[in-house]
């Protein structure tokens, strides 16, 4: 009797068996982490985004110093690429950011700023260059956004993550407020959003599963 419920109970576990889902990353910079983890932790596909640091020449970098390791501020997007391809979380992401800003993103400038693709393998880079043509040519203009080499991804410091939801009070310019509220004000002092919609124009989200701010 035992054994046929063990049997029972073994087969009962193989059908529910739930086969497990495919998994990507992405590691993107554009401009200040804080509003591209906000942008794409939005899509449905997207798993975690994690806030950090990536491109430079020194070794543990923190928000304090990554600036001297000419590293950039950037996220790694784990996602599933059974429901969103990696070309086609590129082809959102540029449509997120100033394209045609070499310098800086928004009111934040310098190279830590700037924007760029982080393949992992030759097939993420191949991907990441049609996702670049793509939108450069319903752009109508020159995307500077370069892929770079791969390069390692360094964790930004726990307060950074998730910042731009985080109920945590902090003082800042704005006073002594929640972070997500510190985190509302200076994106929209900053114009990131102004900004990209003069880029892309009135329809830059159109068709694109994300939130708008």
């Amino acid at each position: 009797m035992r054994a046929l419920v063990l049997a029972a109970l073994v087969a009962v576990s193989s059908a529910l068996t739930v086969l497990p889902v495919k998994a990507e990353t992405a590691v993107v910079a554009g401009g200040c982490f804080w509003c591209v983890e906000s942008d794409l932790e939005g899509l449905p596909a997207v798993r975690e985004v994690i806030s950090g640091y990536a491109g430079g020449t020194t070794e543990n970098p923190t928000y304090r110093n990554y600036h001297d390791g000419d590293h950039r501020e950037v996220v790694k997007v784990d996602f599933d690429e059974s429901k969103l391809s990696y070309r086609d979380l590129v082809g959102i992401f540029l449509r997120t950011i100033d394209v045609t800003d070499a310098g800086g993103q928004f009111c934040d400038r310098g190279h830590g700023y700037s924007t760029a693709i982080y393949p992992l393998d030759a097939k993420q880079a191949k991907e990441a260059r049609a996702a670049i043509a793509d939108a450069q040519k319903d752009l109508g203009k020159k995307i500077v956004t370069p892929v770079e080499k791969p390069a390692i991804f360094w964790p930004a410091e726990d307060y950074h993550q998730d910042y731009y939801k985080s109920s945590t009070r902090t003082l800042t310019r704005f006073g002594y407020v929640k972070r997500s509220d510190a985190y509302k004000g200076y994106r929209k002092g900053c114009g990131r959003d102004a900004r990209v919609k003069a880029v892309w124009g009135a329809e830059a989200f159109k068709g694109l599963p994300i939130a708008t701010h």
